[in-house]
């Protein structure tokens, strides 16, 4: 009898051991979309390397860059996520509210000063620029500057992601305002391209495949992104409007990478977030992602490299004060609402 009840004890312990010792081998990610679009993507070969190397399995979950900052807010009390992937200013607001957990990363003494927290608490992983995409099918030729996106040729055949949701859609957002030379004058045109503006989306990711079947002739977008998807989006194609000044402009957008507050596994969200700015990982990143490495000692020469900076020739590039944008955000965006209620 003893024997059969400390067998079956054993099985009770077994049965409640096991996911434990399951769970220890499991690393989640929260990501704003990009890096996981194509065939392959770049986190898909990351991922796969990763957990050859180190038996951790990669749980990636996906949303816009707002909505993973949003969703570690709601779990706050009950942390699901380790890792967490996002553009600015959506990072920065994520490390605002607490939800990131200093951690120095190897190598990170190879990444750029103005590429990193200066308190430890995100780091950029791959540099982008946001940027326009057009169907090469339908026009000639792209829309050469922004005041041609308001020709009634354009109405509801424009999409662009919404900001304060999406990091492109705010980014589309903070192009406007330098552009026009002032938030007012943004604001004003981007109440006027209201008119010719399909509606709202949560994600620019998305809209790349309606771009390529025509659905829409001109979407946001992100040169990373873009890149990928065009392999499989074969009618689509970047461009930069250029404003009124004449000039095409662009600033650095990337995707920053961070360790989340009481991570359930924080271990190995350091161990990844270690293996994606390692040098094996960010060689891959023009290669297979279409973006820029961050490392000071990667130097890639592969065709997507030749691409990214062929396509940046001409643009002027510009920098936001990532801080300011974070405190002006909720106003911007409750202005911006303001402006496109009216058309």
């Amino acid at each position: 009898m003893k024997t059969k009840l400390m067998i079956a004890a054993a099985c009770v312990l077994a049965a409640t051991a096991s996911p434990v010792l399951a769970q220890s081998k499991v690393v989640t990610i929260y990501s704003a979309d990009g890096l996981h679009d194509g065939s392959p993507s770049w986190f898909g070969n990351q991922f796969a390397a990763f957990t050859k190397a180190t038996g951790i399995k990669v749980q990636y979950i996906e949303a816009g860059s707002s909505g993973v900052v949003d969703r570690l807010m709601k779990e706050k009390s009950n942390t699901q996520a380790d890792v967490l992937v996002t553009l600015p200013p959506f990072m920065q607001k994520a490390a605002a509210d607490g939800l990131l957990e200093h951690f120095t990363p190897t190598g990170a003494d190879k990444i750029k000063a103005i590429d990193k927290d200066p308190k430890g608490l995100f780091y950029a992983m791959v540099n982008n620029y946001p940027n326009f995409i057009y169907n090469t099918k339908v026009l000639k030729a792209p829309p050469k500057s922004y005041t041609d996106l308001l020709d009634p040729k354009f109405k509801n055949k424009i999409q662009y992601s919404t900001p304060g949701q999406a990091g492109d859609g705010t980014a589309l957002m903070l192009q406007a305002f330098h552009a026009f030379g002032s938030k007012q004058a943004g604001l004003a045109y981007l109440g006027n391209l209201q008119v010719n503006n399909l509606g709202p989306s949560a994600s620019t990711g998305k809209l790349t495949a309606l771009v390529n079947k025509g659905e829409l002739y001109v979407a946001n977008g992100d040169i990373q992104m873009n890149l990928a998807q065009m392999r499989n989006n074969p009618n689509v194609q970047i461009f930069f409007p250029v404003g009124p000044d004449g000039k095409k402009t662009a600033f650095s957008l990337p995707y920053y990478v961070g360790l989340v507050t009481h991570a359930p596994h924080s271990a190995n969200g350091k161990k990844l977030i270690d293996f994606l700015l390692s040098q094996n990982a960010q060689k891959d990143v023009s290669v297979t992602a279409g973006g820029f490495p961050v490392r000071s000692d990667v130097h890639p020469t592969d065709e997507n490299f030749k691409t990214l900076n062929k396509t940046l020739e001409g643009v002027h590039i510009w920098s936001p004060n990532w801080s300011q944008v974070l405190s002006d955000l909720k106003k911007d965006v409750a202005a911006y609402n303001q402006a496109i209620s009216k058309n």
